[in-house]
């Protein structure tokens, strides 16, 4: 999805050769991974973080382009929303203090982000989703303007026939009624609402199943333990509503779809698998192609030649269905290899609290995926599933299932089993004692603390409006504050909720 398409519109002719290219695209794969073509000289990791700009009263702010122009900065590149940006930081190895070097560097470029944005008149705002979005921002002229997000745009509607539906019930803040939230909007722009942080390993073929199915297992406790994203349109909805609303905004099925079991482009998946190519074979046969643009490349004849196919179509098509952990084929000097992107982890609060969200996934996703005796032989896959949405809605009041124990709430499950695990993950990539003492301590206290960025929104906004401060007031002043603290770099686990 990177890439930028044609301007003019696609037809039938279009559809069906996209599809048969896409085909081949995929039967090129099934022979690379069967002939052994794949580059893989050491763990790299990747991380990309997107990034809301706001004004000088903490709204959005619309101004991407001038931000981008002013960074004139390749690491940095736009998002669906003009009051998106995303950063997309330079792969390296995991071993050693390459964790301490990417917070570091991290730090840098936001920095300097942060100061171009302060010469337009905007400030960067590192959070789940921006408390104060509302409906008016949705509106389709606040697409980022480039012919992919408003073609994106077309398509989704297009398949779908109706307007866009946002309705979920939230979990209640301390002493009060659940919320409710239904809207409907005219565009995908609430897709721009979700702003996360995604995490990017390069894995061997052979290990890429036990990687990615680790991942799976994964998801629930580390959204319970990194949740913040707990308003939206003036709401107190999910710890991590990042979670459904992501589904909601890019659903391509009406009602009538949605009750014959077709699956949403927004996916966990449904089974374990046993190689990569399952995820992109159940993203062939499930999906139809959004954006139906083809290259000139054959794949096959380009893999006959000795060359790197680029598999166009399938990585277009791949980038059209998000799953919370996607499958990546990518081809980096000429050389071809695959990646886990997980995408379940929202943007924020700090740059240490986003590197210990990292050290804790690659760590324990290490341990999971060489345990002798794997976690999802004893775990159906819908206990994964729902593990997700429990962890999404509840954050720590969460029950979440685990084999061995069963149902625990997702601090003590990080206490007794995966910070264990990925400690023992982290030696066995080779890094560094600093880095890993200095990450998993930051989770382990987060744990003991039960401070994430949602409940220290939740509980900051609860106080606002005892005060006397309505809805809005103590959103636009807890957003203040969380910007202040924010900035300090400290951890969210010593935020104090006093002014």
């Amino acid at each position: 999805m990177g890439m930028d398409l044609a301007a003019q519109p696609f037809n039938t002719l279009d559809r069906g050769r996209y599809r048969r290219k896409v085909q081949r695209c995929l039967d090129t794969l099934a022979r690379m991974l069967t002939d052994g073509s794949f580059s893989f000289p050491r763990k790299n990791i990747g991380l990309e973080v997107e990034l809301n700009l706001v004004d000088r009263e903490l709204r959005p702010s619309m101004t991407n382009t001038a931000v981008l122009e002013a960074l004139d900065d390749p690491s940095f590149t736009t998002e669906l929303g003009q009051h998106n940006i995303e950063l997309n930081v330079p792969p390296r190895p995991l071993a050693g203090d390459s964790a301490l070097q990417l917070e570091d560097d991290l730090r840098a470029y936001l920095a300097t982000a942060a100061s171009k944005a302060r010469d337009t008149g905007s400030s960067l705002a590192m959070i789940g989703i921006l408390p104060t979005l509302k409906h008016e921002h949705f509106d389709q002229k606040w697409l980022t303007n480039q012919t992919r997000y408003a073609t994106l745009n077309d398509q989704i509607f297009a398949a779908r026939g109706e307007r866009t539906v946002l309705a979920m019930e939230g979990a209640p803040l301390p002493g009060q009624q659940p919320e409710r939230l239904r809207s409907y909007a005219e565009s995908i722009l609430p897709e721009a609402a979700c702003t996360s942080v995604q995490l990017h390993l390069q894995v061997a073929p052979e290990e890429f199943a036990a990687h990615w199915n680790a991942a799976q297992c994964l998801a629930g406790p580390q959204i319970a333990l990194a949740s913040n994203s707990p308003f939206l349109l003036g709401k107190a909805l999910w710890h991590e509503t990042r979670i459904p609303l992501f589904l909601q905004a890019t659903d391509t099925r009406p009602e009538e779809l949605k009750n014959q079991g077709v699956r949403p482009r927004v996916w966990f998946g449904e089974r374990w698998i046993t190689s990569i190519f399952d995820l992109f074979e159940e993203n062939v046969r499930y999906f139809p192609g959004l954006l139906p643009e083809t290259d000139v490349e054959d794949p096959i004849e380009a893999l006959d030649a000795g060359q790197a196919p680029k598999l166009t179509e399938l990585r277009m098509h791949n980038g059209t269905i998000w799953r919370w952990n996607r499958p990546v084929y990518d081809v980096v000097d000429g050389l071809p290899h695959l990646r886990i992107e997980n995408r379940v982890l929202p943007a924020g609060p700090t740059v240490v609290d986003t590197v210990a969200n990292a050290a804790f996934f690659y760590g324990a996703q290490r341990a999971l995926a060489e345990a002798e005796r794997p976690v999802w032989s004893q775990m159906s896959f819908q206990a994964a599933e729902e593990n997700l949405y429990a962890g999404a809605r509840r954050g720590f009041e969460a029950q979440l299932y685990w084999p061995g124990i069963g149902w625990i709430p997702p601090d003590e499950l990080a206490l007794r089993v995966l910070l264990p695990l990925a400690h023992e993950g982290l030696r066995r990539s080779d890094v560094s004692d600093e880095a890993r003492e200095r990450y998993l301590g930051i989770i382990e206290r987060r744990c003991l603390a039960r401070r994430t960025g949602a409940t220290w929104q939740r509980d900051y906004v609860l106080r606002a409006q005892e005060r006397g401060l309505d809805r809005e007031a103590a959103l636009t002043r807890m957003l203040g504050r969380y910007l202040e603290l924010s900035e300090t770099g400290e951890p969210v686990h010593t935020w104090q909720l006093d002014d």
